[in-house]
Order: C-alpha cells, then structure tokens, then sequence
C-alpha cells in the first residue's frame, strides 16, 4: 500500500465537492477529489431534465455536471474517478482503493461531499417476491440516460414529491407508460399544477393516502398490490416499480471516522462553518441533509472552502482539541431537522428547516435556556413537507457558548 500526502482531500464529485474543491485549488492549494463512480458530476450526470445553474440560462444535468468538473479541473484540482475511499487511517487520512491499487492519502484537511441515496425496497420493507424491473430513481435515471437500456413497457412510481415526476418523465422518455404515481401521503407533496399536470396532460392517476403492500411476480415483476386509506386494496398490473424519494444521508465513513451525527438529519453534525466534530473534517452537500437542490449544494461547496482555507492558513493555533465545536441546535416538532445543526456566535450560513406538517404563515422562535435569540414571521409562506424554509442566521452573535442547546419551535397554531 502506497502513502501520499496533499493539502485538501474532497471525497466525492458531486456538486457540493466539486464547487469545494475549485475555489481551494484556485487558492494554490494541492487538492485530491475521489469519486466512486466512473465520471465526475454526482447524481446532475444522469438527470437530462433542465433547471440546473443560474436563471436565465439553465442548463441539463449532464451539461451542468459537465461544467462543475471542468471548472474544477481548470482550477487545478486533480479529479479521480473510480476510487473509492474505504475507511480512516487517522485523523485526517484515508484508506482508498481504486485503478492505482491500495492507497492511503493523508491531507491537512478532508471535506466529506458523499451525498445520499434513496432507501431501496428491501429497506423499505416491502413484501413479496423478488424479481426483475424493481430499481430506485437514480438506478432508472442511469439506465436509461447513461446506458440506453431497457427498462419495460409499464411502470408504477412509488412517490408523488418532485423528485417521483422527474422519475416518470424518465420512464416516459423510454417509451413506456406510467401506470401511476403512489403517495402514503393525504395529498401529493409537490406544487398543485404538477399533479394536475400529471392526472390531465399525461393522462397518469396521483393516488394519494394509497400504500404498496407487496410485489408480484417471478422472474420478472407482474404488477403490485397497493391498499387504500379506505381499506381497499387493487392490483397494479406492471412490469417496473420505481422507489422515488426517502433520502438518506451516504454517512458511513462519517459513521466510521466517529464523527457526531445529528439524529435529526441522520449526517455529520455540523456548524455554520459545515466544520463536524472532527477538527479539519468538514461535510457539505447532501450527506448533511438528504436532499435539497444541486445549487443548494455548490453554495455550501463555496461556502466551506473558506472554512476550510482558514483551516490550512492558521497559526500555530488553534490547537485540535480547541477547534469551535459549537452549540447544539434543535429543531422541535412538527419542524423535522435543521441544517447546520450546531451554532457558534460568528456562524453567518443560513438554516435549512423541513417540516412534518404543513405550515401556513409560520412564526420560529430561536431560544436558549428560556432567553429568546429571534423571531422569524413568514407572512407569505406555507411552508410544505418535501420543500426547505430558510432560516436567516442573523440572531447566532446572541448564542452564549458555554450555554444549553438552541431551540427553534413553531409559534404559530399549525
């Protein structure tokens, strides 16, 4: 096994890391990006659909990805593609294996950008059989637009969110028919048009309050059985379910290195710095909160390479044991998780909130140890499970260090 040593490690190419890694390496520094799969871009490789970039001039997916890795690569940044990063060898060092063989790579600081993925059938505790044509959205999207194969010829989406018609717009673009999107949910977590859409221009039933309760067929899938809220039960004639949706973080090397969690968003807890409790380890992207946009993603990228370039530039101090490691910040119910997850009083990043429940006009309060810190209105808001509600960070030079954990709550009736 071979050693090597650089400034700045980035662990995957995706949006958030590669933003990171051209603005640090742009600053001079030595910068490593180790991505798994074979090309760099994260999951915009394999989303053909537009609305990527800055408006006016959106881009595909592809495109979008395409321009991250250049830029990154331009800056001076070395990308390396199908490596894949397996576990710590210090501090700040990783064990990788990839076309050179074993390595382990120790740098000055470590940005953790692994990103998310959907929660397949088997973690989602679906029964039945187990046949052909069951994949998630991202294996779907690859398929078809990176690989051209097929998919078969009706296809249930199990999902209603965003996310879901991006799936059906893909099986529809193989040339196959979506039978129908399926939500758990009372009503489909997406703007109203978007469903209308679906139900009047694609001729393709939302049904909502409507669980999938097992999978048929052998050799290949057959259809699914769903049940209703009402207590009735169908058969979904189909040979391809999608599972669209249920993000979780790619937290295992997080997990691994020991690095706190946040129970809230299940990734690396983090300061409005995106520094985790490992001093020199910063995370950013998805793997903080599965998942928001590809913007939203670079924007952090950016954001912590400052961070970070604080971090290489330091005197003989602070010392690790003396790094920032914040306040906790807790989002109470029926608010889901916020991100960053812990405060310190020079934090400037705004928050990211989701929420359980719709919320109409909400109003958050910010409290610590009974004191109050800030009141938010929304008066134009109605703020929807599946959608970020942003959280402006004007209020952390109030936060007392040494004090108890930060609150934010909902004030107003839900």
């Amino acid at each position: 096994m071979t050693g090597r040593q650089v400034d700045v490690l980035v662990v995957g190419a995706g949006p958030a890391g590669l933003a990171a890694a051209s603005l640090l390496a742009t600053t001079g520094a030595r910068v490593e990006v180790l991505e798994r799969e074979q090309r760099p871009g994260g999951v915009p490789r394999h989303c053909a659909h537009g609305g990527f970039g800055t408006w006016p001039a959106t881009l595909t997916g592809p495109a979008y990805a395409a321009l991250l890795a250049d830029g990154a690569a331009r800056a001076g940044a070395e990308v390396r593609t199908g490596v894949t990063a397996l576990d710590w060898a210090g501090p700040r060092a990783l064990t990788t294996i990839g076309p050179r063989g074993a390595e382990t790579l120790a740098a000055r600081a470590v940005v953790l950008a692994t990103g998310a993925r959907e929660r397949p059938r088997a973690a989602r505790l679906v029964p039945g059989t187990r046949p052909a044509g069951v994949c998630t959205t991202g294996e779907l999207q690859q398929a078809v637009h990176l690989y051209g194969q097929h998919i078969g010829t009706r296809a249930v989406i199990v999902g209603a969110e965003d996310v879901s018609h991006a799936a059906a717009d893909t099986v529809r673009a193989a040339g196959a028919e979506v039978v129908a999107l399926v939500t758990e949910l009372p009503r489909a977590p997406v703007a109203p048009v978007r469903t209308l859409t679906a139900r009047l221009w694609h001729r393709t039933p939302v049904l909502t309050g409507t669980t999938v309760t097992e999978l048929l067929g052998h050799g290949r899938l057959s259809g699914v059985r769903v049940r209703h809220r009402d207590g009735r039960t169908a058969t979904l004639a189909c040979d391809t379910v999608v599972f669209t949706g249920d993000f979780v973080p790619d937290h295992e090397l997080a997990r691994r290195g020991a690095l706190t969690l946040d129970p809230g968003t299940r990734g690396p807890a983090v300061d409005g710095a995106l520094r985790t409790s490992r001093p020199g380890v910063f995370a950013v992207g998805s793997v903080l909160h599965a998942v928001e946009s590809a913007a939203t993603a670079a924007r952090e990228g950016a954001h912590a390479a400052t961070a970070v370039r604080a971090w290489l530039t330091r005197d003989a101090g602070p010392a690790d044991g003396d790094w920032p490691a914040g306040v906790p910040l807790v989002a109470e119910p029926p608010l889901l998780r916020i991100t960053p997850n812990r405060v310190t009083p020079a934090d400037r990043l705004p928050y990211l909130l989701r929420t359980a429940l719709p919320l109409t006009r909400p109003v958050l309060d910010v409290t610590q140890d009974g004191r109050p810190l800030h009141r938010e209105r929304f008066p134009l808001t109605r703020a929807v499970p599946h959608r970020a509600l942003t959280l402006t960070a004007r209020w952390t030079h109030r936060v007392d260090p040494g004090g108890g954990p930060v609150h934010v709550t909902v004030s107003r009736p839900v």
